[in-house]
Order: structure tokens, then sequence, then C-alpha cells
């Protein structure tokens, strides 16, 4: 399988033996499945593993090696996966440098930390494929006598014996495979194997040198009694988030920049929330820098909404209005501006300033500024530097009174207690409260708005995206105040629906003024524009439907926040 990172891709399924020296193999040709056993060859393999000092792939069960005298030289990258792990394979084109395809998928962990040999494991294998009634390989049974040196300080050759069987590429994936994996495992422990302790080669390799390598920064433990602590929980989440999508992001996989914009988004909205929690100037800056990066991320996001839109439109069109010049034009010019934008992000995620912003994420997790009001000092930060490349995103401009939904907002009365008090869950519910006043507040504007004509169409449309903003806030703070005790689930499920309801609103909003847009330059080439015009006016009706299920979701926010109550005194009502 090709990987858009420009490797092979494979997943590799396995289980992992220890066996003394003495044991002879069994014969595996019974397993349900396997036909036969075909040839037996042998390897002379040598890799050699490299990381950073502070082991950070390692840690992160990652492993790179570079690997001659096998079927399969070169460099091999492995990464966890649901089952089993991902391996990336590129070729063996230089000696001493892994490939830049393969660094891209951990770019995120590594950042600018140099990379370096720390172990090498020399292999003596013999290698029997199973094969099934039709020939074609189920699995592999590997016998590996293995002599391994840690490079780390402190480290030592070690020597040993074990036996893998991995799962062909038919199988990887399949119930059938995990039945082979689990008879293979009685049959060879029933002949005197026992399951490896260890979870790789490298780990076995390394040993206890391990603990002579430096720690990379940590999250700082918190007293489950500072609010802060669910505060922080919930951004380091979202941190891992952000890292996890960003090689996805980079080999531009499905839903990819959605979900890491998400985790951007509530990194910065974490931080807002909650300030006062958490304080000082870096906070600024690091809101700064995800807002710029959401941006980015956003341009790509939109693109990608809207030509989904647009395909859904086109293909369920049976009027036969829409001309093919009109139907390569909608979809191949939102196709076209998600590939751009989706190299600005590119170019961004290999960027000193986004690596920069990764690392000042993790001092931030590893010393919470906390405000003096819980015992913490505010530190110093550094002035915003320039603008993100590539985060100059068009605006979509579109008016047309004409296209005003006739319905009518309801008026919603904001109904957030105020609560005194220093316990954490007070004080998380005091923030909670700030945010749900601040989504009412918006409601009543967006109601009040919404029907005056005599505004511009986006300035009324605006005030209901707010309302859709200040939802999203609120259920990201529910989310991070419902694991500290707080009854803020329903809270954060309403919040979501209301988000879904006007982001199915705003998704037609954005895909009507692009559709305007294509259409005044299909009018400036001489081109009919009839079909954009009924494009556009279905995306219309599309979004009044939407915005059907506001009141019973704005309802739904006021009943949830009822039920979130402060806990007094540490003891739960």
């Amino acid at each position: 399988m090709s990987s858009g990172l420009g490797s092979e891709t494979f997943l590799e399924v396995e289980a992992k033996f220890a066996v003394d020296d003495s044991v002879a193999a069994p014969d595996l040709s019974a397993l349900s499945g396997v036909d036969r056993l075909g040839h037996t060859a042998h390897h002379s393999l040598s890799a050699i593993y490299y990381d950073t000092a502070d082991l950070r792939l390692t840690r992160a069960k990652i492993t790179l090696r570079r690997r001659s005298g096998g079927n399969d030289d070169g460099w091999h990258l492995k990464l966890p996966a649901a089952h089993g792990r991902l391996e990336l394979h590129a070729p063996l084109e230089d000696l001493s440098t892994p490939p830049a395809q393969l660094l891209s998928a951990v770019r995120a962990i590594v950042r600018r930390e140099p990379l370096a040999p720390i172990a090498q494991i020399d292999n003596n294998r013999a290698e029997t494929q199973l094969l099934g009634a039709d020939g074609g390989v189920v699995a592999e049974f590997c016998d590996d006598r293995v002599t391994a040196w840690s490079l780390l300080p402190g480290g030592q050759q070690t020597s040993w014996r074990e036996w893998e069987v991995e799962l062909g590429p038919a199988l990887a994936e399949s119930l059938d495979g995990g039945a082979l994996i689990h008879e293979a495992t009685t049959v060879l422990i029933n002949a005197g194997a026992r399951k490896s302790a260890s979870a790789s080669k490298l780990a076995t390799a390394l040993g206890t040198s391990v603990n002579n390598a430096p720690v990379p920064p940590a999250v700082t433990p918190l007293s489950s009694d500072s609010p802060a602590k669910a505060v922080v929980d919930s951004l380091r989440a979202q941190r891992d988030k952000l890292v996890e999508w960003d090689p996805r992001v980079r080999n531009d996989e499905w839903d990819s920049v959605h979900q890491m914009r998400v985790a951007t988004r509530e990194l910065r909205s974490l931080m807002e929330t909650f300030e006062g929690i958490l304080a000082g100037p870096q906070l600024s800056h690091l809101e700064s820098e995800l807002k710029e990066l959401a941006s980015l991320l956003g341009t790509a996001r939109d693109a990608e909404v809207v030509e989904e839109r647009f395909v859904g439109l086109l293909e369920s069109d049976d009027t036969g209005m829409v001309d093919p010049d009109a139907d390569e034009h909608i979809r191949g010019d939102m196709r076209r501006e998600y590939e751009r934008a989706h190299r600005r992000i590119v170019r961004t995620l290999d960027s000193d300033r986004y690596l920069q912003l990764l690392d000042d994420i993790d001092a931030l997790l590893a010393n919470p500024p906390l405000s003096p009001e819980l015992g913490g000092e505010p530190v110093p930060g550094a002035g915003a530097p320039d603008a993100l490349p590539g985060s100059d995103a068009a605006e979509f401009d579109a008016e047309s009174p004409s296209a005003a939904a006739d319905f009518e907002l309801p008026e919603v009365e904001a109904e957030a207690d105020e609560s005194e008090g220093a316990e954490p869950e007070e004080i998380l519910y005091d923030h909670l409260a700030t945010g749900y006043k601040k989504l009412m507040k918006r409601q009543k504007k967006a109601e009040k708005y919404y029907q005056d004509t005599s505004l511009p169409l986006h300035d009324r449309e605006e005030y209901v995206h707010d309302v859709r903003k200040a939802a999203k806030k609120l259920r990201y703070s529910a989310n991070a105040a419902k694991d500290s005790g707080l009854n803020a689930g329903k809270l954060s499920k309403a919040c979501k629906q209301l988000q879904e309801v006007l982001g199915d609103f705003q998704d037609a909003v954005t895909s009507r003024d692009r559709i305007q847009q294509i259409a005044g330059e299909a009018r400036t080439r001489g081109e009919d524009t009839f079909a954009y015009g009924m494009l556009f006016q279905r995306e219309i009706s599309r979004g009044n439907e939407a915005l059907k299920g506001y009141p019973d979701a704005i309802s739904e926010v006021k009943k949830a926040f009822k039920k979130v109550k402060p806990v007094k005194s540490g003891k739960k009502k």
C-alpha cells in the first residue's frame, strides 16, 4: 500500500514469544486456514534504531530503524494502530539520515530534536510461510536468534531467542486473523514457549539503560482539590489529539483537517474560558497562535465542507438544468481551493513556529501557570510573532436580502446562577456560568437582529453564527468540568446538538456564498448562470430547514444548565 507521505505502508499484526535455545519449533501446518507450509528462508538481519536523546519515539511506542539483510531492506517506521502496528517503509538511500517522508509522520513528536542511534539489533532469522489453499500467505512464522547492543549510557549486549507469528495482509484486520493468532499461541506455548514480557525487540535491547536517558517535559500532577486539575487534564487530552492528527493531516487522510482544527480550537477555548484558574501572559500568546492555526485549518475545512455539499447538490439534481461547464466549475473550484489550502497547512506544520507552539504547550502543561489565588505565580511571556504563513484565508462576502430566512429565533432568558466559595467544583461552575451567560446574551442579540431586514443579510447571519461559537465554547468547558464532579455531561451533549444545528445552517450559508461567487465568475466569462441560481436557492432552503431544530436545541441547553450545580463544601448534593 502506498502512503501519501511517499512511503509504503503495511499493517503489522503479530504475536511474540520467548523461547529457550533448546526448544524445537512445532509444526504449524494444522492451524485453521493453513493448507501447507512454504519454504523456510534464512536471513541475517542487522538494524540500527534511532531516537532523540530523551527517547521521545520509544516512549510513544514508535520505532524508527534502518535495516539490511532481508527482503525489506530500508528505513522502517512503526506506529501504534488500533489493531497491531502501522509500518511505513522507505528506500535505503541514505545510511545515516532518516528519509523526510518518514520523519514527517513523527515531526510533531520529534520536533527539532536530533536523531541518533540508540541500539543495534542483529538477528539470524528462519522465516517460514504458512500458506492457504490458494497458495496465498496466511501468516509467517519467524524463529529469531537475536544479539543486541544498547547504545545508551550504561547499555549492554544482550542475546535471546524468540518466535513471532505475523499475519499476512489478507488476515491482518479480520476476525479469522485473530482466531489464527489465538490458535497459534496455544500451539507454541504447548511446545515450550512463553508469552514475551517485552513489547518489542528494541525494548528488550535497551533494558534498564532507558533509565539513564533524559526525560522529556511531563504534565505536572495536580491535586484533585485544585480546580486547575480538570483544566490541565483537558488541555493535555487536546494536546495529544493535536499531535495524533498531525501526521494524518500531512497525509491528507479523510476528516483529519477537521479533527485537528477541533483540537486546536478546544485548546484555545479552554485557555480563554478558564482564564483566572490559569493566568499569565503566555496564555494570551498561545491563544493567539492557536487562533491563527485554527484559521488556517478552517480555510481547508470550509473548502472541504463546501465541496461535499456541492457534490450532494449536483448528484441529487434531477432537473437536467445544470450544464457540464457549470458542473465542472462547481466541483473543480472547491477541490483546487482545498488542495491549495492543504499545501499551506503542510508548509506551516513544517515551520519552526508551529514546532515552537507545540513546545510552548508542553511547557505550559509541565509547569501550569496557576493564578495567584490558587497558589501560583504568573510567568512573564513573550510578545506574539508574525502571522503563521498562509493564514490570510479569504472570507466569503455575499449579500442578498432575498435570501433571508423566514424563521424567527425564539427569545431565551438567561438563568445562570451566581455561585460563591472556593471549592474546585464551585470555581469551575462559576466559569461555566459565565460561558452560559455569554451564550444567552448572544442568543438575545440574534433573536433581536435576525429579522431586522434593514441590516445586511451577512450581519444578521453572523449573530446566529456567534451563538454557535458560544455554544461550542460552553461545550468544551462542560467537557472539562464534568470530570471534576460537576453534573455537566448533559450540558455538553445539549451544546453539541445546538452546535450541530447551527453548524448545518452555517454550512449552508458558506456554500450559498461560494455559489454566488462562482456564479459571478461564470457571468464574466459569458456563461449561463441559471443553474447557479437554482443551487443557490436550494442552499437557502437547506439553511432554513436546519434552523427548524433551533428552538428545541436551545431549550435543551437551558434545561441541562439548570442541572449543573456546584458542590458546596466538598459534598455532592
